[in-house]
């Protein structure tokens, strides 16, 4: 009896850890690790993405605000404009001081003809070419186009309809000349040829390209028309996902916006590397 009991309960023993959870392999413990992750990532990243979109209050996006009331927004030095009373938000106008200051040590002016626009400031605008008060390549556009939306198209070659103007956003100026001509030859080339060159290492990118495959829809290119991305990428984004072409409204011939479908054509209209940068 002495004899058999150990090995009696040797046998119990070994009975117990046979029938117990027997270990995963290391092939099956690095499997369930995987899998777990795939079936996190797959759906979830649409969530992550959609959740990058950051929200800005729809009368910004607009520009239904004054910026003189908004503390995002500073005015801007006489020495860099020919204007009084115009704004930039603040980031924008920083990075604009930097590169000011580099052109300059390349023999180089840039002046600000333009910045932050109201949604009454491009109102004016508009509803002067509507109207007839401002000519439009030379016509009184109010008697020489009768049809709404031809005559819509016809501002919008180069005037965005008000709600929907990157000018709203306070992140966009418009540089030494209104006329594509001026930087074709003398102080306006060499201006032009140093912004194609460096405006990008400040944060700088203009949205109106010549029109062509790359860009088929939009304005007509505008060789003065400079963004500061790190701001309008975010509030283009931001557009696209809070405005509805509903909320373009408040203004002569604005029942054209849906059919002309502004948002698509023109607000999201500019050159691919605006449009793609991150």
């Amino acid at each position: 009896m002495r004899i058999w009991m150990p090995v009696l309960m040797l046998m119990l023993l070994l009975g117990i850890l046979a029938c117990g959870s027997a270990p995963e392999s290391p092939k099956a413990q690095s499997i369930k690790p995987i899998e777990s992750l795939a079936t996190k990532v797959d759906s979830p990243i649409v969530e992550v993405d959609s959740m990058e979109i950051e929200t800005i209050a729809i009368e910004k996006l607009l520009g239904k605000i004054s910026p003189a009331k908004d503390s995002d927004f500073v005015p801007i030095a006489q020495k860099y404009t020919t204007k009084t009373g115009i704004f930039l938000q603040r980031e924008a106008y920083e990075a604009f001081e930097k590169m000011h200051a580099a052109a300059a040590v390349d023999g180089v002016k840039l002046v600000i003809l333009s910045a932050m626009r109201t949604f009454n400031d491009q109102k004016g605008i508009w509803e002067n070419k509507w109207s007839g008060r401002t000519l439009v390549g030379g016509k009184n556009l109010s008697t020489a186009v009768q049809d709404p939306a031809e005559r819509a198209k016809a501002i919008l070659r180069y005037s965005s309809m008000p709600g929907s103007s990157r000018h709203h956003w306070g992140t966009d100026m418009d540089l030494n000349s209104l006329e594509n001509g001026f930087f074709d030859t003398g102080s306006g080339k060499k201006a032009y040829e140093w912004l194609q060159a460096h405006a990008a290492e400040y944060g700088f990118c203009q949205p109106y390209s010549a029109m062509g495959a790359d860009r088929p829809n939009g304005y007509q290119e505008e060789r003065w028309h400079w963004s500061y991305m790190p701001i309008a990428a975010r509030y283009l984004r931001a557009y696209r996902a809070q405005v509805k072409l509903a909320d373009i409204n408040g203004f002569l011939g604005s029942e054209t916006a849906t059919p002309l479908n502004v948002i698509e054509h023109y607000v999201s209209g500019i050159a691919p590397p605006c449009r793609d940068w991150k």
